[in-house]
């Protein structure tokens, strides 16, 4: 037990370290999963041990950190740390985004060559055991389009706050030069730029494997202030954008402990129902990629509404039957 608690006031020191503008006690009553009097209690205990705590006035309220970082016997990683930053990169690796897989690798060696070589030693076995015990299952699905070029492109456009220029071959007219403010980039079955045409403020998506002759302009671009990029991946499911609509499924019974555990939506709600069932709802657009998800489910959900998505649904079934034939 002792032991225990002395690894969490180190973890709330690192906390403390890593934290440029410092934290409240509210901030670390959250980080650490306490209430405030324990938040309390640990800031003293770690203001006990690491006497350079500073206090920082900001009305309302008092924030926290500790200056120039810890010493580096207290920040020695350790073999599972190790083992889940290579886990990281092999599954970057893995489904083809070999520019996030070649920065974590990186970052993994600068981090062991930091490291005195006796620490190295004793971590070696165990790093060695758990990255042989350790593997990443491999889905059925397209390459990424991860070209460094262009990601660096976009993210020296996003830091100086310019415009960019590019062909773009998709949409309604390829080949079309576009003018596009960036706002970010989503990650995912196929990676995509966000960002706004000309001088419009509306967010569209942009596939990265259609860009060409990309460069940065000299034209001011700046995200609106109230543009969050969470925020927008959360208006749909998936990747795509349409109106967004309250989302109704039932579970059946025997999908119902599968359902309980699974994610369909950031802003879904599971309510168990008196049949043994599960009623899920969420708000989002994107009903092509969700009736396609919902394949997966077979008979083990049934679409309450919306009657857009029933529609999409029997659509997308037609289209099987026609490519396959009806059942004899």
């Amino acid at each position: 037990m002792r032991h225990e608690k002395a690894t969490r006031l180190l973890e709330l020191a690192r906390l403390l370290a890593s934290s440029a503008e410092g934290m409240t006690l509210d901030e670390i009553a959250s980080s650490m999963g306490v209430g405030r009097r324990t938040a309390e209690r640990m800031r003293d205990a770690v203001r006990d041990a690491f006497p350079q705590m500073e206090e920082i006035e900001d009305p309302p309220t008092k924030r926290f950190k500790i200056p120039s970082g810890l010493d580096g016997i207290f920040q020695a990683p350790t073999a599972d740390e190790f083992a889940a930053l290579h886990a990281a990169a092999e599954q970057f690796r893995a489904m083809g985004a070999t520019g996030r897989a070649a920065a974590l690798l990186n970052l993994e060696q600068k981090v062991l060559s930091a490291m005195r070589a006796g620490v190295r030693r004793k971590l070696a076995p165990d790093l060695e055991a758990l990255l042989e015990a350790e593997a990443i299952s491999i889905h059925a699905g397209p390459r990424p389009f991860e070209d460094e070029s262009v990601l660096g492109a976009i993210r020296d456009a996003i830091k100086s706050l310019r415009r960019l220029r590019f062909r773009y071959q998709g949409g309604s007219t390829p080949g079309r030069v576009r003018e596009i403010t960036p706002f970010g980039v989503l990650f995912g079955r196929s990676n995509y730029l966000v960002g706004a045409e000309g001088d419009s403020k509306e967010p569209r998506t942009w596939r990265l494997d259609r860009v060409a002759d990309l460069e940065v302009t000299e034209t001011f671009g700046a995200k609106p202030e109230d543009f969050t990029l969470q925020a927008f991946v959360e208006r749909s499911f998936g990747i795509y954008q349409d109106a967004v609509e309250e989302v109704r499924l039932r579970i059946l019974p025997h999908g119902a402990d599968e359902a309980m555990g699974w994610r369909f939506h950031p802003t879904q709600r599971l309510e168990p129902l008196p049949d043994g069932g599960v009623l899920a709802t969420f708000h989002a657009g994107g009903m092509r990629e969700l009736a396609w998800h919902l394949f997966t489910w077979g008979d083990k959900v049934e679409i309450l509404g919306p009657e857009r998505l029933k529609q999409m649904m029997r659509d997308e079934l037609a289209i099987a039957v026609a490519t396959h034939g009806a059942p004899c």
